[in-house]
């Protein structure tokens, strides 16, 4: 069996630095990233057309990233029932503020998760959740980096109580 696969979508090839957050977190947890370029306002028909088809080409999630207006993960949620969780982007005289108001206020019916602007990371991590209901192997990466997480944070702990003893 293939690896499952999550799309991960952007606005803009300027969204690539932090949408990469998401790419890496995607491959370190064994889910094969399908990464797309697709506006919600220049090319309304192709987001319409790939999350309509996105279920049929074996994806399972979808995780849109864009800043501004940030109609991306709205556009592809009202076009399919995959999970779509939404990356509002820092950019403009709002610092992403604008963009997270529109990706987490959607009308009832046509839901989008939707984690903190520059999120990238975090919306992989939550796909992982949401897939390792159904993919064991990918529920005991996301326990294995919870423990990564946590040796860390006690080697660092540790390095600075002995700083200032």
């Amino acid at each position: 069996m293939s690896a499952p696969q999550v799309a991960v979508l952007m606005g803009s090839d300027s969204d690539l630095p932090v949408m990469e957050k998401a790419i890496e977190t995607l491959k370190e947890l064994g889910i094969k990233p399908q990464v797309k370029i697709l506006s919600a306002h220049r090319v309304p028909d192709k987001v319409a057309e790939f999350a309509k088809n996105a279920r049929k080409s074996g994806c399972e999630a979808v995780i849109a990233g864009a800043g501004l207006a940030a109609h991306l993960a709205g556009a592809v949620a009202a076009n399919t029932t995959l999970p779509v969780i939404g990356v509002p982007l820092k950019s403009g005289a709002l610092a992403g503020a604008d963009a997270l108001y529109a990706t987490v206020q959607m009308p009832s019916g046509i839901p989008v998760a939707t984690v903190a602007i520059d999120g990238a990371r975090n919306a992989a991590i939550l796909a992982a959740q949401i897939l390792s209901i159904k993919y064991p192997d990918i529920a005991q990466k996301l326990d294995d980096m919870r423990a990564r997480m946590r040796q860390e944070l006690e080697k660092k702990s540790s390095e600075v109580e002995q700083r200032y003893k």
